[in-house]
């Protein structure tokens, strides 16, 4: 039977929000050419909430966008014949420094993926990688620029996000398999 273990609660995670979007513009030298690109599924919402924050805290307007990067996997052919896509809708990322924010990095798959479709949409001028949590395991040479809380994981093991706009809280779990 899986055991759970409580990684943050809804005020750990608002907290930790709160730091990642100060990191965030202290990274970036301001908010002049900063744009915040969430990956699908929670890591758009995430990049809602740090735009908020960030906004509130800088007197700004910052760009943001959404990426779903279904077409860019490298296992697409496991997934069946017909994928659900979702949308990706990017502002204008061209020599802007671009922000992607993902729920977990694992394995660096999906940050792969999200970064051959950024090809597809303009150059930036720099682009940060910003996760919740950073559960360890690569596969490809990736790493975040700005991680919430790294947690060492098995490969049995999961992460679950949890954001109060897809699930009613904000949490996170780790779930170990027994």
């Amino acid at each position: 039977m899986p055991s759970r273990t409580p990684l943050l609660d809804d005020r750990a995670f608002g907290r930790t929000l709160a730091r990642m979007a100060s990191e965030i513009v202290e990274r970036s030298g301001g908010t002049e050419h900063l744009v915040l690109v969430g990956i699908q599924r929670r890591g758009v919402e995430l990049a809602d909430r740090l735009k908020r924050l960030i906004d509130t805290a800088e007197g700004s307007s910052l760009s943001s966008g959404k990426l779903d990067i279904t077409l860019y996997r490298d296992d697409l052919q496991t997934i069946g014949p017909r994928p659900i896509v979702g949308e990706t809708r990017l502002p204008d990322v061209h020599g802007k420094i671009v922000v992607i924010v993902d729920d977990v990095l694992y394995t660096g798959r999906t940050v792969r993926a999200a970064l051959d479709e950024f090809a597809d949409f303009g150059r930036p001028r720099r682009i940060l990688l910003c996760v919740l949590i950073d559960r360890g395991g690569r596969e490809l040479p990736i790493q975040a620029d700005i991680v919430g809380t790294s947690v060492s994981t098995g490969p049995r093991d999961r992460v679950d996000v949890f954001v109060s706009e897809l699930d009613g809280r904000d949490a996170v779990e780790l779930v170990r398999q027994g």
